[in-house]
């Protein structure tokens, strides 16, 4: 018996996923809960396991494709039926639409499997009829963006699956200058991009597409830029304290399964100050401020191909042991693509480290809707003033406090950073 692979939910916001990769070939052999194939969604890449045991007979779904939830994008079946279908005519290509269904489906009604051939050749303009009630299709996002820009999402023409708006469509249709609802005051509206080519005809150029993954940060970045009037605070940090406390208890951390970072103290005195100054740890909703009392720390992980976020729920709830095990557990399975949506999801405050690359120091833009962000520059040796004006050699890194300066003022970002520098420089045992 044939087993259809779907297009798993990974969200209950997520209407759709790109496969990335495919990690098998049609005719390999495939373990249950072998990895299959990878995707990329609005939330996060993953590895998909293969639902059942068999030889992979049919790829319906190109790589960079984009399908429905639950759509069918591969069949495995028996070693006999892949022979049987090498032996046969020449199997359809994914994306012509006319492979056989296979006899039974596991997990799907014997009727779904047996559409008419005219149903299945619906035009393309048909199958992406905006809902019952004229109601367009779009996800929680997409609305939110519309509120914010007075947009009427009727009147944009959606690319995604059904007709659904995408954040694509919706940040292009504000780029072009497009209608909005009612009348926006001069301030608030959305001035015309003009695009400027990036190169002219002659050039020597090499043009390689965006990366699933790096879109995605381009438009939730770019919606951040337009949401936030960003503003900057940088503190220099004396680390001497923290760096001999840490020595002093990294081999007890390490026989406890846990690596004691630079990260995790930092983790542990930003949570610190976000008790303290919960300004921090809130977003704006229209005219109204929303303080969360969860605080769920997203740590910024670099990949080779961009950067997730993965969250530490409640995170005031945890001692340093507990942190420095959620930071390094996140940061593996994100490296390896294990992570699921939920836990790139719900941040209230973020940290992001781009010291390990070096930098003196980072102006990061903050990850909406959240209205702060802490960057941590490069922890390294340096010339300090210590009492009576005495010159030493300290480790010492700057912290930048990225703010909504619709909530945050100066003198807030200073209270909260000024607080988290002298717990950092005077980091006690007894907050381990």
């Amino acid at each position: 018996m044939a087993t259809n692979v779907v297009m798993p939910q990974m969200g209950e916001s997520i209407a759709e996923g790109t496969i990335v990769r495919w990690i098998k070939k049609v005719g390999d052999q495939v373990d249950r809960d072998e990895p299959l194939f990878e995707i990329s969604t609005d939330k996060v890449d993953a590895e998909i396991p293969s639902p059942g045991a068999g030889v992979l007979t049919e790829i319906k779904v190109k790589e960079g494709e984009t399908v429905a939830v639950n759509a069918v994008v591969a069949v495995i079946g028996s070693a006999s039926a892949a022979d049987a279908a090498s032996a046969g005519p020449a199997q359809a290509s994914p994306s012509s639409g006319r492979s056989e269904m296979p006899e039974a489906a596991v997990g799907q009604p014997e009727t779904e499997n047996r559409k008419p051939e005219a149903e299945s050749r619906k035009p393309e303009a048909e199958s992406r009829e905006p809902e019952a009630g004229g109601k367009q299709r779009t996800s929680p996002l997409v609305r939110r963006i519309a509120r914010e820009h007075n947009v009427d999402v009727s009147q944009i023409n959606g690319t995604g699956i059904s007709g659904r708006v995408t954040k694509t469509d919706i940040l292009g249709f504000i780029e072009g200058g497009g209608a909005v609802k009612a009348a926006p005051t001069p301030a608030s509206r959305p001035a015309a991009v003009q695009h400027v080519p990036a190169f002219k005809a002659g050039e020597r150029v090499e043009i390689v597409p965006m990366t699933i993954m790096r879109k995605k940060i381009a438009e939730h970045m770019v919606t951040s830029a337009r949401t936030s009037p960003h503003v900057y605070s940088v503190y220099e940090v004396d680390f001497h304290h923290l760096s001999k406390l840490r020595e002093k208890k990294k081999q007890e951390y390490e026989r406890n399964g846990a690596k004691l970072s630079f990260t995790a103290l930092i983790a542990k005195a930003t949570v610190d100050a976000i008790r303290a100054f919960p300004f921090a740890n809130a977003s704006i909703d229209g005219d109204n401020i929303v303080y969360k009392k969860d605080i769920n720390l997203g740590i910024a992980v670099a990949l080779d191909q961009g950067l997730l976020v993965p969250v530490i729920r409640n995170a005031d709830e945890k001692n340093l042991l507990g942190l420095s095990r959620a930071i390094d557990d996140l940061a593996t399975r994100a490296r390896s693509k294990k992570l699921s949506p939920e836990e790139v999801q719900g941040g209230t405050f973020t940290i992001t480290n781009p010291g390990i690359f070096g930098a003196v120091y980072g102006l990061p833009l903050i990850n909406q809707p959240q209205v702060a962000i802490l960057g941590v520059g490069a922890i390294e040796k340096r010339v300090v003033v210590v009492e009576n004006d005495a010159i030493a050699i300290h480790p010492t890194g700057h912290i930048s406090l990225g703010y909504d300066h619709r909530l945050i003022d100066g003198a807030d970002a200073g209270r909260f950073l000024t607080y988290l520098k002298q717990r950092l420089e005077t980091f006690d045992e007894s907050w381990m």
